[in-house]
């Protein structure tokens, strides 16, 4: 049971943004998209900064979802 002050996990880990561009479908995936590379690109850097991951398997993974998110487009 959640109390008032608790925080839903999933809002917290992955937040969204309501889109305020033009409407059409291609924005809206786009936009979708656009978060959710920033978001995990965060997580990676986090992870890179205390020293889960080195600074190589965060740039080829980072590189990764750029060529996914491109791909995306």
């Amino acid at each position: 049971m959640k109390d008032s002050n608790s925080v839903d996990t999933q809002s917290f880990l992955y937040p969204r943004s309501r889109y305020y561009g033009q409407f059409t479908p291609a924005n809206l995936v786009f936009n979708a998209n656009l978060q959710e590379f920033s978001q995990r690109v965060g997580f990676i850097t986090s992870l890179q900064t205390s020293g889960k991951v080195s600074a190589e398997e965060a740039y080829s993974q980072i590189e990764l979802l750029w060529d996914r998110f491109t791909a995306s487009k």
